[in-house]
């Protein structure tokens, strides 16, 4: 990720910065996947990660930001959910498992020459899927960020190659009232099955 933002101050400065439900495309394409670990990119609060805890998935979540873990933890409480919170960056973290059959990243800003970007890559196991969704037309609001270094699904779409099937790669309408990218009209959204090898 951008190593230069703090996401602790950011996630302060809200008391919830995200709508608090599942991402509209982690619902409408992971329902029809066969079920085991999980990996979220990026987890913020912890609403796309217990989705997934709650239909079936064992989840790891990661985040950097130690205030965005503490809030999804306590979102978890009472609900029976079970879900390994991990704080730090993807590439720069031991992980509990180094294959999943999941992989998902949600408006996380990853750099295109970044090493994250292959070792997330690297971490969806034979059979598995990626699923990347990020909104269209992103402007970033923080100058240090350069929209054109900013790894998108169209770019993951075309470096993928040999060994991937790419089974969705779309631009589709999002409907979110609340949170911080409720005024983002379209997503693009890239689902990926890495080939047996």
């Amino acid at each position: 990720m951008t190593h230069e933002h703090d996401w602790d101050k950011v996630y302060r400065d809200a008391d919830r910065l995200w709508s608090g439900e599942p991402n509209q495309a982690l619902v409408a394409e992971v329902t029809r996947l066969p079920r085991g670990r999980a990996l979220d990119v990026g987890c913020g609060e912890g609403a796309d990660a217990l989705w997934l805890a709650s239909h079936g998935w064992e989840v790891t979540a990661l985040d950097p930001s130690l205030v965005a873990l503490e809030r999804g933890q306590l979102a978890a409480e009472g609900t029976g959910l079970i879900v390994e919170w991990v704080a730090g960056e993807i590439g720069a973290r031991s992980l509990p498992h180094d294959d999943y059959q999941l992989v998902a990243a949600f408006y996380v800003p990853l750099l295109k020459d970044s090493p994250a970007v292959d070792a997330m890559l690297a971490l969806v196991a034979d059979g598995g899927h990626l699923l990347i969704v990020h909104h269209a037309d992103f402007e970033p609001k923080h100058g240090h960020v350069d929209p054109a270094a900013l790894l998108m699904p169209d770019d993951l779409a075309g470096r993928l190659g040999e060994g991937w099937t790419i089974r969705v790669h779309e631009r589709r309408p999002r409907s979110v009232a609340v949170g911080a990218g409720a005024h983002h009209l379209d997503d693009i959204v890239l689902l990926a099955r890495r080939d047996a090898r």
